[in-house]
């Protein structure tokens, strides 16, 4: 079995292979003062509720976006996976993707691995917006090249600097209001929020279909790809597995 581990700014994603098949799946917030111990003990608390056994584990793999928690990340599966060294891609495992950044080190391993992900399930050209801590879009060509992307606030970001920089204005609840125009600072602020925000990412994606030619495939992925897929007849697929999915390929690819 293989264990994959997605380390985003936001979460921890932890998926376990069984061949092609995902048998499962758990998660934690990514906390950057988080101890190796800490993390083994959860991850073996998990295994056992599961009925899985981590002697069964014959490699890990990770992606990371959060320097800070690889060292305990790695020390953890070291220590309650049997002294199991981690492949990590973009480390010690190549990306099988061509990647046309300026500087392809600049791009999130997260980012590479999604794409190398959504391109071998749905084709190119393609579109992948992952709704993390910031939303990202990214391009894929039609022979499977990355080409770069957009970067964008993430909804939560954005409402919690309202929140902080302003004297009257409230935290709310990130639900559709009924209408556009509120009537109260609730429903106002939700109408700005989600309309607003699903305006952003449907232009970003106009622009980019029109600078890929006209008509790639759109696939989103993350925590709130379904309030905005709810919103709009953009995506055609809403994969919450994308990451785990491409590490799984990744791993394949260089088995």
């Amino acid at each position: 079995m293989l264990l994959a581990i997605d380390i985003g700014n936001t979460n921890i994603e932890f998926g376990v292979f069984s061949g092609k098949e995902m048998i499962a799946s758990f998660r934690l917030g990514t906390n950057r003062d988080i101890t190796s111990d800490e993390v083994g003990l959860f991850t073996s608390q998990f295994f056992q509720e599961s009925g899985l056994d981590r002697h069964d584990i014959d490699d890990i793999i990770i992606a990371s976006v959060v320097p800070q928690v690889m060292y305990s990340i790695t020390n953890a599966v070291k220590k309650y996976f049997y002294n199991k060294v981690p492949l990590v891609v973009g480390d010690n495992l190549p990306f099988p993707i061509e990647n046309l950044y300026d500087n392809p080190k600049d791009v999130g391993a997260d980012r590479l691995v999604a794409a190398i992900a959504a391109y071998h399930k749905y084709g190119g050209p393609l579109i992948v917006v992952d709704f993390g801590t910031a939303t990202t879009f990214d391009a894929i060509s039609q022979s499977g090249q990355y080409l770069g992307g957009a970067i964008f606030p993430g909804i939560k970001i954005s409402m919690d600097a309202l929140f902080s920089n302003t004297a009257k204005l409230p935290r709310v609840e990130l639900v559709r209001p009924d209408r556009v125009i509120g009537t109260n600072t609730v429903t106002s602020m939700q109408s700005g929020a989600i309309y607003g925000y699903v305006g952003a990412v449907k232009n970003i994606v106009h622009e980019m279909s029109l600078e890929l030619g006209g008509n790639p495939k759109v696939v989103a992925t993350g925590g709130l790809a379904k309030m905005v897929g709810d919103e709009t007849n953009l995506f055609i697929a809403i994969d919450r597995t994308l990451t785990l999915d491409g590490l799984y390929l990744i791993y394949n690819q260089n088995a």
